[in-house]
């Protein structure tokens, strides 16, 4: 991967903002394929100690990426990021993150999605609030199920997706990591059964109309999912972000599509490789979010 600095205004930026993993810089730029940080020697060296202690997810998420058609359907980028994800659950970088982990349980929690219908508006939240609407298989197949209503039943024409508590939702549910039996089950569990995948499709019957209403911690596969919604609203206090990378991963439900679609392959990799949070503010200038209220 190549990460490049200097003066966007210069006459060979061009070249390197275009083969560039993305660019840095102090100043203020609307071009998505640079991300503005405080100091620029500072985030090289951090970047460079984040790649040098997860080479593998770093170099794959760069490769995703870079494969991605964002006019396609997502599909065929979903499946691709679903096979690289596989791949990396395989390797050691996972590995080392699940040693240190250690034995985890994941809490048996009732009605991990609830929906209810308010004439032809389908609202679906997450509702694991005590663990911040951390995202589980349970949390899938309710999910997928509330999603399958919206896109058979043509009366419906709006869909609110929001999260109960204080969080929107923090990303995968940690302590289920490594639970499937291998790689390549999840990877049919990823694709077969995708949220990701009945999001889109919704959000291709009714565009604007299927909304996601975030607030809290928006991380992750959360993040993510939400991205793939025709309008996303941002709370004032939300963080969002993509921690994937410290677990050896990347994003895995959906979000090289989603996130991709909506901010470029260069900030979505920046976010990646970062391990960063962004604010609202910056979210929408990114196009990330379309409205903070």
């Amino acid at each position: 991967m190549l990460i490049a600095v200097g003066d966007p205004a210069a006459a060979d930026a061009e070249f390197w903002l275009t083969r560039a993993t993305f660019a840095l810089t102090e100043a203020v730029v609307e071009d998505r394929r640079i991300v503005t940080v405080p100091s620029v020697p500072d985030a090289l060296a951090e970047l460079s100690q984040r790649v040098a202690t997860w080479p593998q997810a770093a170099a794959v998420c760069d490769d995703v990426l870079r494969a991605l058609d964002v006019d396609a359907p997502a599909f065929p980028g979903v499946i691709t990021e679903s096979l690289a994800y596989s791949t990396l659950q395989s390797g050691p970088e996972f590995a080392r993150w699940l040693a240190e982990r250690g034995p985890a349980t994941v809490p048996a929690l009732p009605d991990p999605v609830v929906a209810h219908r308010d004439g032809a508006t389908l609202h679906i939240r997450f509702n694991r609030p005590q663990r911040h609407n951390a995202f589980s298989t349970d949390a899938r197949a309710a999910l997928l199920e509330a999603l399958e209503v919206a896109l058979l039943d043509t009366d419906i024409d709006a869909v609110v997706l929001g999260g109960n508590g204080r969080s929107f939702c923090s990303g995968g549910d940690l302590a289920e990591f490594g639970s499937f039996e291998n790689p390549s089950s999840a990877h049919l569990a990823r694709t077969r059964y995708s949220p990701a995948l009945a999001l889109d499709a919704v959000t291709r019957r009714l565009g604007r109309a299927c909304r996601a209403e975030v607030h809290g911690q928006v991380l992750g596969s959360g993040l993510e999912m939400a991205a793939f919604c025709g309008e996303v609203v941002c709370a004032p206090d939300a963080v969002l972000g993509l921690p994937e990378l410290a677990l050896g991963l990347i994003p895995g439900a959906g979000g090289t599509v989603s996130i991709t679609r909506r901010i470029g392959r260069w900030r979505t990799a920046y976010l990646v490789l970062s391990g960063a949070t962004i604010d609202p503010s910056t979210a929408l200038r990114w196009g990330l979010v379309d409205a903070i209220e």
